[in-house]
């Protein structure tokens, strides 16, 4: 019996294994530089589907003509240079029945300079793993064999890591002639579609097509994401004929508050690297100016987490991840919520079956006068300094006071990744009943005017007339345009707007 294809969630695809998208987009550009005898790179986080690019490149020139080995040598940091040739040496027989018989690498390229009757490439994976004692010989290893590439037989070598290793060339083999960098992107919506297809057609079990937007939406089509969305999916509701909006919150659910993922705990570790970096983009709309040379960018950029805008700023790449460390800084330990509704009947915040959120927005007033923000900010366990974004705890202290509220009135929430700042949309859902409530921290007269437009466009997409935008601002604003109303009509939608006034330096 022939085993059923499956969504790929670890390493490179097998295509008789897996559902697996032709990258037809980008492999005639590999070709191409290929032809031209370029020497080039392949740099991008994990999970964007370097491996599997590169692997049907190698099919794709082997039915050209080409002998085609790959390696990856991710775990030779500590591997002598002897071990090292011996083990490229082997993999080159194996791949392509080039013999070669050198253990230095001054041997390794004399070798190759002799061989001029085939067309070879070598594709090497996780060139950061290198001993870094050997890199720096090697990238001129290559750098020689580059300069004279019409005389011998290695027509391209391709470099391919996590790291930027245009850079890493630029440091360890200057001046160095590989300029070339082939970026290999997330899926199109075009491309994750054709993707989850696959499986319809495969199985007839089908994805609705509310699920299959959300998909491309929460994963921003990263193809490691989207496969494990995808997989927990058809493997957790395999009885279904049609996979549904309801299951597809559950797994949400289930990627950011049940499984420990590979992936979304190493973009959290990397995250906490540049912790007040990230919150920035988090909870402030000050707009962060996209420079791949200021440090955090290149880092977090180079870790899968953050991206460039169509403005030009720096932003959260995925909003999974978003999501994720919005959980993640979270200040579980304060017992503030406690604080909340303990003296509170749940009956006394409705008005006509509906809540009445100036009862519930007074209420948070009060407590935000008497206590502060300063139980949701975190502090560093050693130095005792506040590590944590004062915007993050504004928003963190009113994200906890709904969670009370929901709790008391047993109701849920849900999240959604839309434009705003973390988990600033929330859709409340008491008795079948939905609200949308969108709380912001004030910048300017502009930011706040936005604001007002923006609800009501994200209530118009969802269906419903009236939304609550709430909005903190310093207690040192005068202008007479920021104040609450009540029921303003904009763009179709009754708005009611809260001001949640405080003092920058007191209340933390």
């Amino acid at each position: 019996m022939k085993r059923r294809k499956y969504f790929n969630t670890s390493g490179p695809n097998i295509a008789a294994e897996h559902y697996t998208l032709q990258r037809n987009n980008d492999l005639p550009r590999g070709i191409d530089l290929v032809e031209q005898k370029r020497y080039f790179t392949i740099w991008a986080p994990r999970q964007t589907g370097k491996s599997t690019y590169f692997r049907q490149l190698a099919v794709e020139l082997r039915k050209q003509d080409y002998k085609v080995c790959h390696i990856n040598i991710e775990n030779y940091k500590n591997i002598t240079e002897e071990r090292f040739i011996v083990s490229m040496t082997d993999d080159i027989l194996k791949d392509t029945g080039i013999e070669l018989k050198s253990k230095t690498l001054d041997g390794f390229y004399t070798e190759l300079k002799k061989i001029n009757d085939c067309k070879f490439v070598f594709i090497i994976d996780e060139i950061e793993g290198l001993n870094p004692s050997l890199l720096n010989q090697f990238l001129h290893t290559v750098r020689n064999l580059y300069h004279c590439r019409e005389e011998h037989c290695v027509k391209s070598i391709v470099l391919v890591g996590v790291s930027n290793i245009v850079g890493l060339i630029k440091d360890n083999a200057s001046p160095f002639n590989i300029a070339d960098n082939l970026e290999i992107g997330f899926f199109t919506d075009s491309e994750a579609r054709t993707l989850l297809e696959m499986h319809e057609k495969a199985t007839g079990q089908l994805f609705d097509e509310d699920v299959k937007l959300k998909i491309f939406e929460i994963t921003a089509n990263q193809p490691g994401l989207l496969n494990a969305f995808a997989q927990r999916l058809i493997t957790q509701y395999s009885d279904k004929n049609l996979i549904e909006y309801s299951d597809y919150l559950k797994v949400e659910r289930w990627f950011l508050n049940e499984t420990i993922d590979k992936n979304i705990q190493n973009i959290k570790n990397k995250a906490n690297e540049y912790r007040y970096f990230v919150e920035k983009i988090l909870f402030s709309e000050k707009k962060i100016p996209y420079q791949i040379d200021t440090e955090a960018i290149e880092f977090l950029h180079t870790q899968g987490l953050i991206e460039q805008d169509d403005d030009y700023n720096a932003k959260i790449w995925v909003p999974l991840y978003k999501k994720k460390l919005f959980i993640a800084f979270y200040p579980f330990s304060n017992g503030e919520s406690d604080r909340f509704f303990r003296n509170v009947e749940a009956e006394d915040l409705f008005i006509d079956g509906n809540l009445n959120f100036d009862k519930i927005l007074n209420g948070y007033k009060a407590y935000v006068k008497k206590r502060g923000f300063r139980y949701f900010r975190e502090k560093d366990k050693k130095t005792g300094e506040y590590i944590s974004l004062k915007e993050a705890a504004l928003v963190y202290s009113f994200e906890t006071y709904l969670q009370a509220l929901l709790d008391l009135v047993e109701g849920k929430s849900y999240l959604e990744p839309h434009t705003g700042l973390g988990r600033s949309d929330l859709i409340l859902n008491i008795d079948n009943k939905e609200y949308v409530v969108e709380f912001k921290v004030f910048h300017n007269s502009t930011q706040f005017k936005k604001g007002k437009p923006q609800v009501a466009y994200y209530a118009n997409s969802i269906g419903l007339k009236e939304a609550v935008y709430v909005v903190f601002v310093p207690n040192d604003i005068t202008l007479a345009s920021v104040k609450e109303s009540q029921n303003e009509n904009v763009n179709g939608v009754s708005i009611t707007t809260y001001i949640v006034r405080y003092d920058e330096e007191k209340d933390f």
